[in-house]
């Protein structure tokens, strides 16, 4: 028989002075709980590797860290298969000079491990009448005796394991799926960029386009939730359909001029000048591309799903920097944003952000990708930008997206539209709004958003 011999568990606080007793904590008694009943391995469990192996598959879905799995790892080093089967009980009883060693860790850091282990509801303890830990083995290896690591909370879970791992794995080959399909609209954007250059339709709104494909394509690589990325590869794949449709149109218009040259001078499209199916702008501040009125919204241009309207006067910017403010509207009151803090009040604008501190000009540019999935025509967005301005409008976007579903009597689109119009009559209020958005995320978080003290950055209202 075997005795080993271990320093017992760490001594604790209490009102009336140490005690030498393990605190009970929630994840000690659900960790003694999952222990007392243990009957063995699970069923379809064939040899303890299994459960360890379904542990450190699902370790990274519970947010353990890699340090917690290795200590898994080394004390299941310790146990026998007799241990796992009815009847047994897999107790090892290492000491801590042993976890020091083995594990690199000082005295005060194992014992945080070992805490850490029972809180996950990994291990629980069965201590001795000395606070020590040590064990006996009969003849046929079998515990008689042990003080120590009880490791059955592991076989316990099993089931759970397994879920978590297959989730994950599920998840990762969405988030793979996901990314061949952003790799392919990014591939076709390519394609219709080459070609439009290639054949001279070339022009301020490819460039806009080319700059945010990889402004998004950028994005996308930081991205780790399924929900992003898929909204992501989803805005990736409107700009590559609205691309095609647009060369496809420009392709069929200067088909159809080459076609009528031939007629009258074989050598018209070789040595004329060229001819564009488009309204060129002859305002060098305006980048809005005029769409024509007729046909699918692909076939309105690029701009269908690209680019920001720069036609709109600037709203005013405050004195602080990154701040606009909005109108007054007659009620006395004037608005201070910082773009950080409208990203903070409406989260489905960041995911269209390319910077932990954005500017306005980043702001505008991530609420023209925004309201593409919030189902806003490239038309009312110019609108908006002219009727309040580029920032102001980005605002209203976020307050839309902010809203709940429920919210609106039809589309988030239409309720947009009303917002629009409102501002043409000089009716539209963004204070009451905003307001209440920073009320709500306050009631949640416990503090306002932006709120970093009172300085430079601060929202103030006058």
């Amino acid at each position: 028989m075997e005795t080993e011999s271990a320093t017992g568990a760490g001594k604790r606080g209490f009102a009336g002075g140490p005690t030498g007793l393990r605190r009970l904590t929630p994840g000690l008694l659900a960790a003694e709980r999952a222990a007392a009943e243990f009957a063995g391995l699970p069923e379809g469990v064939a040899v303890p590797g299994q459960v360890l192996a379904a542990f450190k598959a699902a370790a990274p879905c519970l947010g353990l860290s890699p340090r917690l799995v290795h200590a898994v790892d080394w004390l299941f080093r310790f146990t026998q298969p007799q241990d796992w089967g009815r009847g047994g009980r897999p107790i090892v009883w290492p000491s801590a000079a042993m976890q020091q060693e083995a594990l690199g860790l000082s005295a005060t850091r194992v014992k945080a491990l070992n805490r850490a282990l029972i809180e996950a509801g990994l291990v629980t303890m069965k201590d001795s009448p000395n606070g020590k830990r040590y064990g006996r083995r009969d003849a046929q290896r079998r515990i008689i005796e042990a003080y120590g690591f009880d490791l059955s909370p592991l076989a316990a879970r099993y089931q759970e394991f397994l879920r978590l791992a297959e989730a994950a794995r599920v998840e990762r080959a969405e988030i793979g799926r996901l990314r061949r399909r952003a790799t392919i609209a990014r591939n076709g954007i390519i394609q219709s960029l080459e070609t439009a250059a290639e054949y001279g339709f070339w022009g301020e709104e490819w460039a806009r386009l080319e700059r945010e494909t990889k402004e998004l394509a950028r994005v996308l690589r930081r991205l780790e939730t399924l929900a992003e990325i898929a909204l992501a590869v989803e805005t990736l794949e409107r700009r590559q359909r609205a691309a095609r449709e647009r060369l496809e149109n420009l392709l069929s218009g200067a088909g159809e001029i080459a076609a009528k040259a031939v007629d009258s001078d074989p050598k018209g499209t070789e040595n004329g000048p060229h001819q564009y199916t488009y309204k060129r702008s002859l305002d060098p501040e305006q980048d809005t591309v005029m769409a024509p009125e007729e046909g699918s919204a692909g076939a309105a241009g690029i701009f269908s799903e690209l680019g920001t309207v720069a036609a709109a006067a600037p709203a005013k910017i405050g004195a602080e920097g990154g701040q606009t403010k909005p109108r007054d509207n007659g009620s006395g009151k004037i608005l201070r944003l910082s773009a950080d803090e409208l990203a903070q009040l409406a989260p489905r604008l960041r995911v269209y952000l390319g910077t932990a501190a954005p500017g306005w000009p980043e702001v505008v540019t991530a609420a023209d990708w925004l309201r593409g999935e919030l189902g806003v025509s490239q038309s009312l967005w110019g609108e908006a930008c002219l009727a309040m301005g580029r920032e102001q409008a980005a605002i209203a976007i976020a307050v839309v997206s902010a809203k709940d579903p429920a919210h609106f009597r039809t589309t988030p689109g239409g309720y947009f539209y009303g917002m629009v119009a409102k501002a043409k009559a000089g009716e539209l209020n963004l204070f009451r709004t905003i307001w209440g958005l920073r009320q709500q995320v306050q009631a949640k978080t416990g503090r306002r958003p932006g709120k970093t003290g009172e300085g430079r950055g601060s929202a103030r209202w006058h």
